[in-house]
């Protein structure tokens, strides 16, 4: 069975995009446009097996997802990869400090992506086995 990633953006080309990306590496996808429509699916028990996040979205941004799933230890485990358009480090870093397991900037590659997902799988492996000190 494939592993399930959740694709939240706004913007449909991307997530269109991102599929792609995501299947040629060998992941089931399933997409949201909007930060509410994926919180409600994980509080109605369904559970991917990572995040794909967008920083910034209307209505919740994908940091405030982010807090979200960080705040409720049965997903504690779920790895959260965030993109983002802005080069804004101090965003970055906040994403990070709130439980980010890795980022990559839009437009996203191929080659950035297949880089990006084992890094934050090891991250949030080493985070639950209490080896990653998130404050800096």
């Amino acid at each position: 069975m494939k592993q399930m990633v959740w694709m939240v953006d706004d913007d449909e080309e991307m997530r269109r995009a991102l599929h792609k990306m995501f299947r040629l590496l060998g992941y089931e996808t399933r997409e949201f446009f909007d930060g509410r429509v994926a919180s409600r699916a994980l509080l109605a028990g369904e559970m991917p097996d990572m995040l794909f996040l967008d920083i910034q979205m209307q209505h919740v941004t994908g940091l405030q997802v982010l807090a979200f799933v960080r705040s409720r230890t049965e997903w504690n485990h779920l790895p959260v990869l965030m993109v983002t358009s802005e080069s804004d480090e101090e965003r970055v870093e906040q994403a990070i400090r709130s439980g980010a397991d890795g980022y990559v900037f839009k437009p996203v590659t191929f080659e950035e992506l297949q880089m990006a997902i084992p890094t934050a799988l090891q991250r949030r492996q080493a985070a639950q086995d209490g080896r990653l000190n998130l404050e800096r």
